[in-house]
């Protein structure tokens, strides 16, 4: 079993409970796995959002190319509304992808924050003050995808 680093002045009246290095390095390789798991994840949001960008841009072309061919220079209000639709789905990528980058830079620093909790520092780091959490709070405040509900910027 391993004991703690002693605590800095301001925690020291806190109860400390002794870990078994293993358990942290495995709670710790947990969360980078996590981290690496929200990575994936934005680059599956990225690429479905390419997607929908590159439908909504064809749409866009294809109802111009109609028009004229109709002789009707006013589009359809259901197309129209579709393609609203396809915006507010844009959205919800810029939404998502804020959530996995704040989410992971929780998990990154509570893995520091346990190796710091357990491990001695390496060289280079003795004296390195470091935050590892961050300073705001979650940067999305959206709950729901309704039309209506969301604030385009």
């Amino acid at each position: 079993m391993v004991e703690p680093r002693p605590a800095p002045p301001d925690v020291e009246d806190e109860p400390t409970v002794p870990v078994r290095l293993a358990a942290v390095a495995d709670l710790q390789d947990s969360l980078l796995v996590a981290m690496n798991d929200l990575k994936r994840l934005e680059g599956l949001l990225d690429h479905a959002t390419g997607n929908l960008l590159d439908r909504f841009n064809r749409a866009i072309a294809l109802m111009d190319s109609l028009l004229p061919e109709h002789g009707n220079n006013s589009t359809p209000v259901e197309l129209r509304q579709t393609l609203n639709q396809a915006v507010l789905e844009l959205q919800f990528h810029d939404m998502a992808t804020q959530l996995l980058v704040h989410t992971g830079k929780v998990l990154r620093g509570c893995a520091y924050m346990l190796a710091e909790q357990v491990m001695e520092p390496e060289e280079e780091e003795v004296g390195m003050v470091v935050t590892h959490l961050p300073q705001n709070p979650n940067p999305v405040t959206q709950s729901e995808m309704d039309a209506g509900s969301v604030e385009l910027f």
